[in-house]
């Protein structure tokens, strides 16, 4: 079953497979370990133990990504500055690099017509993006040709988690060269059984490029090992 997993993530996209040994994976892409600066962890403390225990668990590489949103605007000179904060006091394996979860709202628009953006991935032309769990932006589409248009390639994070998509609308973004984050412990259920089926589904198909634990609390940690047992043997 793992291999097969590993297969569908090696089919192309950002560099880095995240998979790497039995319910782990390497690359982390999308977590909120950075303290003290959205919903994520809340303290230095916390994050020098969550990064402890990634190293424990063979995560080699970690992409934070702390919320960007009209309701929590960050900046990107903040986050730079907590980042540094962060590198300093952690002395261990695991590479870190910081990047940002953008909400496509309107503090979006305006940091996009700026270019003031914390890109994801080493070629920094990615950016990882978020909607309405319950409701798409007024243009998402169009949102979506921005990014392109300003040289950036758009990585959805967790898409199965989205109520408003189905298969139609997922297969309508692959064909507009958006990219796909999975949420780890979606395939166990983490976020119930309708965000657990469609990344099931999703992963068939072969449409998610990297995946992440996208982290909040420490808890999150066992659903990432070992592989959920429910996951079905025809993945």
């Amino acid at each position: 079953m793992l291999e097969k997993l590993q297969k569908i993530f090696k089919r192309g996209g950002l560099k880095g497979s995240p998979f790497g040994g039995l319910g782990s994976f390497f690359t982390d892409w999308h977590c909120h370990i950075l303290p003290g600066v959205d919903d994520g962890l809340p303290t230095m403390a916390d994050a020098l133990e969550v990064l402890a225990t990634y190293e424990k668990m063979g995560i080699t590489r970690v992409w934070l990504t702390p919320h960007i949103m009209e309701d929590i605007p960050n900046t990107t000179a903040g986050l730079r500055e907590r980042f540094a904060e962060l590198h300093a006091a952690y002395s261990g394996q695991v590479t870190l690099n910081l990047a940002a979860e953008n909400m496509l709202d309107n503090l979006f628009e305006e940091r996009l017509a700026a270019r003031d953006l914390l890109t994801i991935g080493e070629r920094g032309d990615h950016l990882l993006v978020e909607t309405s769990y319950f409701n798409p932006p007024m243009d998402l589409h169009g949102a979506l040709d921005r990014i392109k248009a300003a040289g950036y390639y758009p990585l959805l994070a967790h898409p199965e988690r989205y109520t408003y998509m189905d298969e139609k609308d997922y297969k309508d973004l692959i064909a507009r060269g958006v990219k796909f984050q999975l949420n780890f412990p979606s395939l166990g259920g983490f976020y119930g059984g309708t965000a657990q089926k469609k990344s099931r589904w999703l992963l068939k198909q072969g449409f998610y490029t990297v995946a992440g634990s996208d982290l909040h609390r420490p808890h999150t940690l066992d659903r990432l090992s070992p592989l959920p047992p429910t996951i079905p043997n025809e993945l």
